[in-house]
Order: C-alpha cells, then sequence, then structure tokens
C-alpha cells in the first residue's frame, strides 16, 4: 500500500507518519526539514528563495515516489509531490513571492515529472484550523518557523480546501484534526488507522 499524509504547515503529518508506521510496519518515507538547504533563507527573504525551496522539495519529492512505487513494501509518506505545485508554489505566486516566468517554468517541470508516477493508493488530509497550526508549530519550537505570518497559513489553508475538492488522483479522506490528539490517544490513532483500512479494501 501506498498512502500518503497531506496538510498544512503544523498539522501533524509527520507524527501521524511516524505513528502509523509504527502501528502498521509500514516503511515511512519524511519531508526534508532539518537538513534543507533552502528553508532558513526562504523564511527570511520568500521572494528571493522560493524558487529554489520549490525545486528542491519537487527534486526530492519526485526521487521519493519513485523509490515508493519501485518499492514492494507498503509506504507511509509524509507529503505528496502534489501538493508543491497546488499548494505551495500556487501560494507564493498568488501572493507575489514567485513571478510568472518561474512559476510557469516550476509548472511545466512538476507535469513532465509527474507524467511518469503512479498516485498514491490513498490520500489523507490533516485538516486543521490556525489556532491548532500555530500552536504546534511552536511546541515543535523550529527557529526559523517561529515568525511565520498567520496571513500565509491562512492562504495556505484556503489554497489546501480548494486543491482537496478537486483532488482526483485516487482515494482520499479529510481528517478534521482539531478535535483529534492522535498522539497522545490511542482511540484517536485507531480512528484514523480503521478510516485508512476502510478506503483501501473498498
Amino acid at each position: 500500500m501506498f498512502v500518503s499524509v497531506a496538510g498544512n504547515i503544523g498539522s501533524g503529518k509527520s507524527s501521524l507518519t511516524d505513528l502509523i508506521s509504527n502501528k502498521l510496519h509500514w516503511k515511512p518515507y519524511y519531508e526534508r526539514v532539518n537538513d534543507n538547504p533552502y528553508l532558513k533563507d526562504f523564511y527570511a527573504d520568500m521572494s528571493r528563495w522560493s524558487f529554489n525551496l520549490q525545486v528542491f522539495f519537487l527534486s526530492h519529492r519526485f526521487k521519493t515516489h519513485k523509490e515508493i512505487i519501485e518499492s514492494k513494501e507498503s509506504v507511509i509518506q509524509d507529503r505528496s509531490i502534489y501538493e508543491d505545485v497546488e499548494i505551495f508554489a500556487k501560494n507564493l505566486y498568488q501572493m507575489g513571492k514567485m513571478n510568472k516566468r518561474d512559476f510557469e517554468n516550476y509548472k511545466n517541470l512538476f507535469a513532465e515529472m509527474t507524467h511518469f508516477l503512479n498516485p498514491p493508493d490513498l490520500l489523507i488530509y490533516l485538516r486543521a484550523s490556525i489556532p491548532k497550526l500555530k500552536k504546534q508549530i511552536m511546541l515543535r519550537g523550529r527557529e526559523f518557523e517561529k515568525n511565520i505570518d498567520e496571513k500565509y497559513l491562512k492562504k495556505l489553508n484556503r489554497s489546501y480546501d480548494n486543491w482537496i475538492k478537486k483532488y482526483d488522483f485516487g482515494k482520499r479522506i479529510i481528517i478534521e484534526s482539531d478535535e483529534l490528539d492522535f498522539v497522545n490517544k490511542k482511540s484517536d490513532l485507531d480512528f484514523i488507522i480503521n478510516s485508512i483500512h476502510e478506503n483501501l479494501k473498498n
């Protein structure tokens, strides 16, 4: 099985990926954050580093996605390649942080790369409110994330909601995570895992 977890910054994707991996003995694939050479510069100057950051993520996720579809193991992935263009690059372009030439170039590159990929068997969207996102961002304590503009998170949330309505690469489920604590409550984690099993068997 190939399951991908989608969601905004601070929505709990990495934690859920880790928990599902341990519970179901699936191989986890994580987003590159701590060793990302562009993230710190990007948050300091989005206009200058937006294209560099997005190409780095696209390259990493393409490599990861290829490994996943060539693998014989069941896999849980932290963030899908489809979010790169539909959420983050598009949002940066709409905010004026990426120019039209770079955005068109990026979209064309994305289209060529994803043409060769099979989509996940299931995509899980962790939907979270801005207060929940901000709380979890502060709890994990990444220095470069502490001053993320709330307006940026709101724009991303709107982009996610629009994208998930139109997502047609395969099956998807939406998990309203504000009232869940799947890290500390076994019943909440079991609810998500049961939802995964139900959708994969249909």
